[in-house]
């Protein structure tokens, strides 16, 4: 797996028995094994789809009408949430609703269309605050994604309070959107970044963490679960640690807030971003909690209108959060899209959510880890170790790129592979790349059967050129 990875078949232009390997084709055929496989998996996902017809992932499907199709000749099973989730028709309906019969822009108008508009943005901004039982709507700052609202505190927060010497404190399997950030402001101010490594479990050592701490530590920015990894980081206990050494604490919950409860007054953190998209809202629009006296002390990100008080020629006064932050047009018919997702999710109820992927999700390790040959990456799901719904992973001896494609060309199987933009890590892990399967409450055991009957085909077509 180390080095190039091996051109990648066209199966597009080949007739649908056969693929081509380099300057060669080969005839399609299953082996007997996969074949017996492939009928006991299909009894079992017949047997569940009996027993289990009630389960949340059934009931939501009718909802998800991407998510009734066929690709490349077979059904779709799509488990690449992590990457972006799929959206339920009440959130199309409201994005196609705002531009039907209310675009207007907000907060510049009078008239009816302006006003409502208006109040549908800023009630999609409590309905934030209430999903995440922040203190006050205030504390919402809405920007493109969680990259923005993690350069926003960087650029704003960071310049104003970074010094030379200076200490942030990060994981090493953090999202290059929360790396690169600290890097660009390190740079620029003289700070020093310092990297928790991961524990002989494969979750970031929060003992080495709070380690770490000091005076010097200025901010501790760190995912609650990890999209590669899956693992869940003890937050309010890193947040007590950090704040005892007066450091503030960021958490990148794009990974957590779409799947389980996440209460940010308790777990007391300064700052939380996380996207829209991935909550079954659409893409173009994530937010920023921050605390509110941090936010009033903190200078614009960016200038222009919406964010001004007063303008002269040759100075400018600034508006309140949040409007400081959120220079320019929003995306108002996003906001208020993803206003609607969270009046779904919340009529489901976030516990019952979470409760379904943990099942679901230690259902996928299990079957996973039943193949030969598969390795895969952070902590064994426990008692008390609860992984989040996915897993990244290896098989030896193939690219998880290749993997990937015949898994979406020949079975219809949607999975990711890459560095999942966290390549730091996967140097820590010894690898270039791994692939992911990352489920959401629309999945069901089906899905995950489906997805190990093909991938059990797949190594086994490969395997066969060896």
């Amino acid at each position: 797996m180390e080095g190039v990875a091996m051109k990648l078949p066209s199966f597009k232009s080949l007739a649908p028995n056969a693929i081509s390997i380099g300057h060669r084709s080969f005839s399609r055929v299953r082996r007997s094994s996969s074949l017996s496989v492939f009928s006991a998996a299909s009894s079992s996902a017949t047997v569940a789809t009996n027993s289990e017809s009630v389960s949340l992932g059934h009931r939501v499907r009718k909802d998800f009408r991407i998510l009734h199709q066929e690709v490349n000749g077979s059904k779709l099973v799509y488990l690449d949430s992590a990457a972006t989730s799929q959206k339920p028709s009440v959130v199309l309906e409201a994005l196609q609703n705002y531009y039907e019969f209310y675009n207007s822009n907000v907060h510049r108008g009078i008239h009816y269309l302006s006003a409502k508009a208006t109040d549908e943005f800023e009630l999609a901004r409590k309905k934030v605050a209430r999903f995440i039982n922040a203190s006050d709507s205030k504390e919402i700052v809405f920007t493109r994604n969680a990259t923005e609202a993690i350069n926003l505190v960087a650029y704003s927060w960071g310049l104003l309070n970074l010094k030379p010497g200076d200490e942030v404190i990060l994981t090493v399997a953090e999202h290059h959107s929360c790396i690169v950030p600290w890097q660009l402001v390190s740079e620029k101010t003289g700070a020093v970044l310092k990297y928790v490594m991961l524990n002989e479990d494969e979750v970031p050592d929060v003992d080495k963490l709070r380690e770490m701490l000091s005076p010097k530590t200025k901010l501790v920015a760190v995912h609650h679960v990890s999209n590669v990894l899956a693992s869940c980081l003890p937050i309010e206990e890193i947040v007590v640690c950090a704040h005892n050494v007066g450091a503030k604490v960021l958490v990148d919950a794009c990974q957590s807030v779409p799947h389980m409860v996440v209460d940010v007054q308790k777990l007391n953190a300064d700052f939380l971003v996380a996207s829209s998209h991935k909550m079954c809202g659409p893409t173009g629009i994530g937010f920023l909690y921050g605390r509110s006296d941090l936010l009033q002390s903190m200078p614009p990100f960016l200038g222009g209108g919406e964010m001004i008080s007063d303008v002269f020629l040759d100075h400018s006064t600034y508006a309140e959060p949040p409007s400081r932050f959120e220079a320019g047009t929003p995306a108002i018919g996003e906001a208020i899209a993803l206003g609607a997702a969270i009046d779904y999710l919340s009529e489901i109820g976030m516990p019952k959510i979470h409760e379904y992927e943990v099942e679901l999700g230690k259902y996928l390790y299990e079957k996973l880890s039943s193949l030969p040959d598969v390795r895969i990456y952070g902590p064994r799901p426990s008692e008390s170790v609860h992984r989040g719904a996915l897993c990244s992973f290896n098989v030896e001896g193939l690219h998880p790129t290749d993997l990937a494609t015949f898994l979406d060309q020949q079975h219809g199987v949607a999975i990711r592979s890459g560095h999942h933009c966290a390549q730091p890590l996967h140097r820590y892990l010894g690898v270039n790349a791994s692939a992911r399967a990352s489920l959401y409450f629309y999945n069901t055991k089906e899905d995950v059967d489906s997805f190990v009957v093909a991938l059990a085909d797949t190594v086994s077509f490969f395997n066969s050129f060896k």
